[in-house]
């Protein structure tokens, strides 16, 4: 039996809307050939399963035999998207703009040639609003096939005309290829590592990253150059812990949109990561107030452009104001109230559970783990700290696994487990020196673990104050201080050593904290 997982057709009616099957239903039920028919029930009959089920599908399906099934289910997925493409390209810009493309090339076949060289002047103009750099290159192209092939009494200079754009052209493509991959590589990076754990990561980060930047042209650039030199900005300053350059260019990547307003509308994924962005810059920058006023823009824009989201920006929306509504708690100290979105957001995983990525949920279940531990609550931390322990992602996202495994070990010495506690530290220390992430910070907490486990309460506070001692010397070292971003262990001490909750501690601390920027 096929994982559901594993089957496209089934995962693709699965992500469909109520409008998306109405509209597919209603293309088929015109015709109500036999042909038809059978489409339809297969899809009906995929449609009420929870899990794809090949026996029961073709029980179900008595009109398919077996041998049918994978060329039925092949027509089917093709009938869908084209179903979905008719629908979405009001919403889409770029659908519609394909197809006009596709309009030109159907007239340049009838030998229609100024007709197809006016629909390709059009597109091009739509291209240009839209700043799509590859489709204007291709509208280009073409217009430099028809002008070259056939005789149009186009104006005198018009070769001169499109080589000019197309040379010029050339060069903007190029540099969106070498920035775009920065973009990327860096982000990569960022999933693979984290913040730089020592000299080493940054060495090599800055080769990488200057090396790769003066391979690229850094003036005159499009919309989408600068998008992709800013977002290479920004998680090269993310990765390096300087949170204040990291500002900045988070900051020119939300501008941007305001230079280009109508790119808000037509790639919201963008504009909504960039908010996202910004947002994380406040928050460790501890800027409250702008974080706030950030926080109730984005809210405000999805809210307002909901309805024309695909289900991508559904799930980027969800992911992106969830995470900053936890991280307010968090930079308040109000953690208890910040567990009132544990069931909003556990609902949304599994709303969106076809479309959010693993990272995503690997992060939720550490925030979540995390506002449980600061209310006190240590069986609830552990629940999705277990979550995290148990997520088979192989390296993704290493940093947080191992500090998971760090709260993990410290709720259950706050719960007094103390057996499992002295059972569990071999492998975590063990997990840890594997991902070679075995920081100093990881190192005295394992140590002060292991020594203090059966430890007389009173000196069991000595042993606290020596603790955070140390590791507020340890706090000053720029490769340590990422241990302190994923897991404020610090105010946990405190919290300790006075008797108070830590989350009295932290919010306290917020009071009194003046923001960088």
């Amino acid at each position: 039996m096929p994982n559901s997982h594993n089957d496209a057709l089934f995962i693709l009616i699965k992500t469909l809307t109520k409008a998306e099957k109405r509209n597919f239903q209603l293309a088929f039920n015109k015709n109500n050939t036999k042909e038809d028919v059978l489409f339809i029930q297969l899809f009906n009959v995929l449609d009420r399963m929870n899990t794809y089920d090949e026996e029961q599908l073709l029980k179900k399906t008595p009109g398919i035999k077996k041998q049918q099934l994978s060329n039925v289910k092949a027509h089917l997925y093709k009938h869908l998207l084209t179903s979905l493409r008719l629908l979405y390209k009001q919403k889409d810009p770029l659908i519609d703009l394909r197809e006009q493309i596709d309009y030109a090339r159907v007239l340049y076949n009838k030998g229609l040639y100024n007709q197809s060289l006016k629909v390709l002047a059009k597109a091009k103009a739509s291209a240009k609003e839209q700043e799509e750099v590859v489709l204007i290159f291709e509208i280009i192209e073409f217009e430099k096939l028809i002008e070259s092939r056939h005789i149009t009494r186009s104006l005198e200079n018009r070769a001169d005309e499109l080589s000019e754009e197309s040379l010029a052209l050339n060069v903007h493509l190029t540099n969106v290829s070498k920035l775009s991959t920065l973009s990327l590589r860096m982000y990569g990076l960022y999933l693979k590592l984290g913040h730089a754990r020592d000299e080493k990561d940054v060495l090599m980060l800055k080769s990488f990253f200057d090396s790769s930047l003066q391979a690229a042209l850094t003036h005159n650039l499009s919309f989408y150059e600068k998008i992709y030199l800013y977002q290479a900005y920004s998680w090269y300053y993310y990765i390096l812990q300087d949170f204040l350059l990291y500002y900045r260019y988070t900051q020119k990547w939300v501008d941007l949109f305001h230079d280009y307003p109508s790119l808000k509308k037509n790639d919201p994924d963008l504009y909504i990561k960039a908010m996202h962005n910004l947002l994380t810059a406040h928050f460790y920058n501890v800027n409250s107030v702008r974080f706030a006023g950030v926080l109730e823009e984005m809210e405000s824009y999805v809210a307002c452009n909901r309805e024309n989201f695909n289900e991508n920006t559904q799930t980027s929306a969800f992911v992106y104001i969830y995470t900053a509504k936890i991280n307010q708690h968090f930079m308040e100290g109000t953690f208890s109230k910040g567990l009132e979105l544990v069931p909003e957001v556990e609902q949304q995983i599994v709303d969106h559970q076809l479309t959010v990525d693993q990272h995503r949920v690997l992060v939720f279940y550490y925030k979540i783990a995390c506002l449980y531990f600061g209310s006190g609550d240590n069986n609830n931390a552990i629940v999705y700290l277990n979550k995290i322990i148990h997520l088979r992602i192989g390296n993704l996202r290493a940093d947080i696994q191992c500090f998971a495994r760090i709260l993990h070990l410290i709720a259950h010495y706050e719960l007094e487990n103390y057996s499992l506690v002295e059972y569990l530290i071999k492998s975590v220390y063990h997990f840890i020196a594997k991902n070679k992430d075995l920081g100093l910070v990881m190192e005295e907490i394992l140590k002060f673990l292991r020594k203090n486990i059966y430890a007389h309460p009173k000196a069991l506070r000595a042993a606290f104050i020596e603790l955070k001692d140390r590791l507020v010397e340890l706090s000053q070292n720029p490769y340590e201080r990422r241990s302190f971003l994923y897991l404020d262990i610090i105010s946990w001490l405190e919290s300790k050593i006075d008797g108070i909750p830590v989350q009295t501690v932290i919010a306290q601390k917020f009071k009194d904290k003046v923001p960088r920027i």
